[in-house]
């Protein structure tokens, strides 16, 4: 962990009560607006998962959200029925972000139905395991063309169409600190969101747009599905004693997103419980 990203994550975490006291006290103001009203969220990779919980978190803070999934339709239009029934706006787009066109296709979607785009979250992707000798050209092209392609995709798009004063932010993982045999591969293209994040930093200087990259450790989803001997290594090595929810990581990623997350730029954030 270098000093950079301990300062992002000490940060972060002074940062939090303050941004859950100001959103308690919004709250608690009868028919005060959000803050966020008539702002727009992009979260790709959004139907299950942390991406799914971070379009929910979004939108009860107020932003529009887009919904992006890539086959998992059904879930796509859940995830937008449960922010709808919340009193939210949000839609559900297919893209697959390793196709520029649709990526350009899914911003599109989301200035039509909301008006602009002023965050996004570049959350999706896949992770295959195996040791190097092993790796198939076929697995390893397609890791690289959702985690890796379809990341640059967004980071792109996002460049060149988020509002002035907007949050990008992208999904890395604390996997690429572990140096773990079978995670080569996936930890390299998650290694990469840092570097992706801190050059678009600088290259967006003077719009006020904070990007950064975000890395979770483990987490209840579908791509931490391990033994129980892997999972009890897991736990034990969190200082709360369990491994992170969709909704820990969803937290971290709204708070960089609010206002007064604005001075962390340019960085790796872990959001892992304390896990290394």
């Amino acid at each position: 962990m270098t000093h950079t990203s301990r300062r992002a994550l000490l940060a972060l975490a002074a940062a939090v009560p303050a941004l859950a006291a100001a959103r308690a006290s919004a709250q608690d103001a009868p028919g005060s607006p959000s803050p966020n009203a008539g702002r727009a969220a992009i979260v790709t990779g959004s139907s299950r998962g942390i991406g799914a919980a971070t379009a929910r978190r979004l939108a009860s803070d107020g932003y529009a959200v887009t919904v992006n999934y890539l086959t998992n339709a059904d879930l796509a239009a859940q995830v937008v029925q449960e922010i709808e029934w919340a009193g939210g706006r949000a839609i559900a787009r297919q893209a697959d972000v390793a196709d520029p066109a649709a990526v350009g296709a899914l911003f599109d979607a989301c200035v039509q139905a909301f008006g602009g785009v002023d965050v996004v979250v570049s959350n999706a992707g896949i992770m295959n395991t195996a040791p190097i000798a092993q790796f198939t050209d076929e697995a390893f092209d397609r890791m690289m063309a959702t985690n890796l392609k379809g990341s640059f995709n967004v980071l792109r798009e996002a460049a060149r169409r988020v509002r002035d004063g907007g949050r990008i932010i992208a999904l890395s993982s604390t996997s690429m600190t572990q140096k773990r045999a079978t995670h080569g591969p996936y930890a390299a293209t998650k290694s990469a969101q840092e570097m992706l994040c801190g050059s678009l930093a600088k290259e967006v200087a003077g719009r006020r747009i904070s990007v950064n990259a975000i890395a979770p450790g483990p987490t209840n989803t579908e791509l931490f599905r391990v033994p129980p001997a892997v999972m009890q290594q897991a736990v034990a090595a969190i200082p709360y004693g369990r491994i992170g929810e969709p909704e820990d990581i969803a937290n971290a990623i709204a708070a960089l997103c609010e206002a007064d997350g604005e001075w962390i730029n340019g960085q790796l954030v872990f959001a892992n419980g304390g896990f290394f």
